[in-house]
């Protein structure tokens, strides 16, 4: 079949078959990601779902991207279930209910720009080269803050195992899925107009630069490395998330912390999970104490997770604070809806996930100052934080380490684990700094600055992980400049194209 053929058998199609292809398509994009890594499956995904909204009318761009949208986030967010249902108690049918209302909003909110690509470049001679990685990579930079953002299932993400990693340091995540965007929208356009020689060698020698360009920037080093290492270590506890909160589970807790750290003593940085502490701050006081004593002794710093009390303003916030040897303390500035803060409150008293132990958690302030162990400087992010590129690479300027604590209990034996893991890869990559990544289930690791794994403990088991990182000086490009160049470059092409592009006479 030729491609002329293909094209043509395509839109014979009726339109309910064509959504279900489409919606097929976006089910194809969470197998580029962990622990699939199959990612020319994301290129096909997108070249499947430009073509399919083409030349179409409004109401068909709309419908068909919002059908991409379901596929996409009802494949790549199921764990979701698990954590609504399995540790937030809610009933299967509701828990059922709650996941497909938020695939469809997740899906209505990945849309939104492209009812744009609709209204007025789907028709365009140029919509597939332009209009189409532009509005991609605007719907992408949208859920990054829009209603408080969730930033999940980048496309640039299943770049991290190809050539395409070499742009990471220079234009982040969001620029790896405009490449990708831009090379699915080439592959679309010599489909649509095979007969056209010059588009042909035009795009096939503008992906061969860009796929090459990105070999070659694979090799630059963008920032510094010590040459003395540092030793770390990081405690792995694996408490049963169900248990977590109890009461009668937190002596023991404390009593696991204390005996797993006891050979660590001595390590340069020794490293706790999110909230490891099941107590707040100021009640966990003793433990606390006698942690410092422990870690100045040893001449350790110790870097825990913990909810933060802050008596004076009756305020909480989870946090990452530090004793012995480590100085500074952290507030999480990302919150994750209804697993930290209820938006609307009296959904609390609906089911027990509108109001689970840790539902109280207020922002911290968006300029901190990081952390330090001994002359070692330290970013550090909790969770959720870690998927947002902008503030890890902002807050990476003055640092020489990345580190993270999570609670990966929430999802479970589930997609979402992995995705987690690979984004904290993608932030080593993007800021060239090696990465400290500690989990309260596991896997926990060490990522080096081009975010690769050089050590890695097993999911689901209690255990530590000893290990070496290298303190790093420099920026990279994507620290310096952001995403907000390409967001504006993308803008700017869909202005330009719009008030000054040859029009379709068709």
């Amino acid at each position: 079949m030729t491609p002329s053929n293909l094209i043509q058998r395509l839109n014979q199609l009726p339109n309910w078959v064509q959504l279900i292809i489409v919606l097929l398509a976006g089910c194809l994009v969470p197998l580029s990601f962990a622990p699939f890594n199959i990612w020319p499956l994301g290129i096909l995904a997108l070249s499947v779902f430009a073509l399919l909204i083409n030349q179409q009318s409004l109401k068909a761009v709309w419908w068909r991207s919002w059908c991409f949208g379901v596929g996409m986030y009802g494949l790549g967010v199921s764990w979701i279930y698990i954590s609504i249902s399995g540790f937030g108690g809610a009933p299967a049918p509701l828990a059922v209910f709650l996941v497909v209302a938020f695939v469809f909003f997740m899906a209505a909110l990945f849309s939104l720009p492209f009812y744009a690509f609709g209204r007025w470049f789907s028709r365009h001679p140029l919509s597939l080269l332009i209009a189409f990685p532009a509005t991609w990579l605007i719907s992408e930079w949208l859920r990054t803050w829009l209603l408080t953002g969730f930033p999940w299932l980048f496309i640039g993400y299943a770049d991290l195992t190809n050539w395409l990693s070499g742009w990471a340091p220079v234009v982040g995540v969001m620029g790896l899925s405009l490449l990708s965007a831009f090379t699915a929208a080439v592959i679309a356009h010599l489909i649509y107009h095979p007969t056209k020689t010059r588009n042909l060698l035009l795009g096939g020698s503008t992906i061969m630069l860009m796929w090459g360009a990105g070999f070659a920037l694979q090799k630059i080093e963008w920032t510094q490395v010590s040459k003395t290492p540092t030793s770390i270590a990081i405690v792995q506890p694996n408490i049963n998330q169900e248990d977590k909160w109890q009461v009668d589970a937190r002596m023991t807790t404390m009593d696991l912390l204390r005996t797993k750290t006891e050979p660590l003593w001595g390590h340069k940085i020794i490293i706790w999970p999110e909230a490891a502490i099941t107590e707040i701050y100021s009640q966990a006081l003793p433990f606390l104490n006698e942690m410092n004593n422990k870690a100045a002794d040893s001449e350790s710093g110790l870097v825990t997770g913990i909810i933060f009390d802050d008596q004076e303003k009756q305020l909480y916030y989870n946090s990452i604070a530090t004793f012995g040897k480590a100085i500074g303390i952290h507030h999480k500035r990302r919150l994750v809806p209804f697993g930290e803060y209820v938006p609307i409150e009296a959904l609390r008293n609906v089911i027990e996930f509108f109001n689970l132990p840790t539902s109280i958690i207020n922002l911290g302030p968006e300029d901190q100052y990081g952390l330090k162990v001994d002359e070692l400087m330290v970013s550090p992010s909790i969770c959720y934080e870690v998927a947002f590129p902008d503030l890890i690479a902002k807050n990476a300027v003055n640092s020489q380490l990345l580190i993270s604590v999570s609670n990966l209990g929430w999802f479970g034996d589930s997609l979402g684990r992995h995705q987690f893991m690979q984004m904290a890869q993608m932030r080593a990559l993007e800021t060239q700094r090696y990465y400290a990544y500690s989990t309260n289930n596991g896997p926990s690791a060490i990522f080096d600055r081009k975010g690769k794994i050089t050590a890695q403990t097993n999911a689901f088991e209690q255990t530590s992980l000893r290990s070496e990182i290298f303190a790093v000086n420099g920026s990279t490009p994507f620290m310096r400049f952001g995403s907000l160049p390409l967001v504006a470059m993308s803008i700017l092409g869909l202005v330009l194209l719009r008030f000054f592009g040859k029009k379709n006479p068709n």
